[in-house]
């Protein structure tokens, strides 16, 4: 039996939309307000999905408490109240979209869980904006 188990987690952070490589009018023209110069912040909220086969023993597909404190290690104590273009080492080079945050965050997660589990990724930037990422 394949099922899915999700955890919700939250974080707060401040990005800057951005290349390095165009012009601040180019910069303007794509990004908008998003390319304020001295950052704006979002109220990010995270639900990570992990789909699998239920251990007929325990009756677990994971265990939630460790999906809780990967979430933590690798997101909420990463991102929360930081800059991401500043202060998170793989924005360094990345544009802090939501749709490159929500593969990042994707990344450190898989690296974590066993290869047998699909992971999903749906990060909320704002109420009405999300983006999902499978992988």
């Amino acid at each position: 039996m394949s099922l899915t188990v999700f955890r919700k987690a939250h974080f707060n952070a401040a990005h800057r939309l951005y290349r390095k490589d165009w012009s601040e009018e180019r910069n303007e023209e794509i990004f908008g307000k998003c390319n304020n110069p001295n950052f704006h912040g979002h109220n990010y909220e995270l639900e990570v999905g992990v789909t699998g086969e239920v251990d007929p023993e325990t009756g677990y597909l994971i265990d939630m408490k460790v999906l809780k404190d990967l979430i933590r290690e690798e997101v909420e104590d990463a991102f929360d109240h930081k800059n991401l273009n500043v202060e998170v080492p793989e924005f360094a080079n990345l544009n802090p979209t939501a749709e490159n945050i929500a593969k990042v965050i994707w990344e450190k997660l898989r690296k974590r869980l066993d290869s047998d589990f699909k992971l999903s990724v749906k990060l909320y930037e704002t109420p009405r904006n999300f983006v999902l990422f499978t992988g």
